[in-house]
């Protein structure tokens, strides 16, 4: 791992301790583009860490402290999301396949990071899963099944119940309360890539197993 220091970090706030991992994209055209920026004081960004193409990690923030990764948003009911999680950015343009080195390592950063600091799966989040409508990181190409397979975030294998109510599924789950077509968009982007159109009866069947796992 190599250290490439941010200013852009303060205190956690109201004692609050890392609660989940929010996984992103850069959607820059290099790794070392994305560490000038998010090591930049106008930029007003950060993360913890930031996984090259190749596998190399950068840690930028020490995971005591707030990074300034997630901006507005909540999950579970909760804001300041910057004051309860851990940052990684992925080194993806948002429409290639995250490279296989990429992927090693975030899964070697995980397992380390998750029982560190008590983090159950569930935790483990998209950037769109806690700011529907605004972010769509770390996007449809990503892999959530693999990290699911490894006790490292969630995935439904078989679906649930057709008739359970959306809405519903949805809360349980975490999504903020925003417009139902913006929540809708970001469990597809997350569970259901690809699928489009109106509320479908399989939305709600994939929408309550994964409530069922949370």
């Amino acid at each position: 791992m190599r250290r490439h220091p941010s200013p852009n970090f303060g205190p956690r706030r109201d004692g609050l301790r890392p609660e989940l991992v929010v996984v992103h994209f850069t959607e820059m055209r290099s790794a070392e583009a994305a560490l000038d920026r998010l090591s930049d004081p106008a930029a007003e960004v950060s993360a913890h860490y930031l996984i090259g193409r190749d596998g190399t990690l950068w840690q930028m923030v020490e995971e005591e402290m707030r990074a300034w990764h997630a901006g507005a948003g909540a999950w579970l009911g909760r804001g300041d999301v910057n004051s309860r999680s851990i940052g990684i950015e992925l080194d993806n343009d948002g429409q290639s396949p995250f490279a296989a080195p990429l992927m090693r390592t975030l899964e070697s950063l995980l397992a380390g990071l998750l029982p560190r600091w008590r983090i159950a799966p569930q935790g483990v989040i998209a950037h769109s899963d806690m700011a529907p409508g605004r972010k769509v990181d770390p996007g449809p190409r990503f892999d959530w099944r693999r990290l699911a397979l490894q006790g490292l975030a969630i995935w439904p294998e078989a679906p649930g119940d057709p008739d359970a109510p959306l809405a519903a599924s949805l809360d349980r789950i975490g999504y903020p309360d925003v417009a139902p077509e913006l929540r809708l968009a970001a469990f597809r982007l997350r569970f259901r890539p690809g699928a489009t159109g109106p509320e479908s009866a399989m939305d709600r069947a994939v929408a309550d197993a994964v409530a069922r796992l949370s």
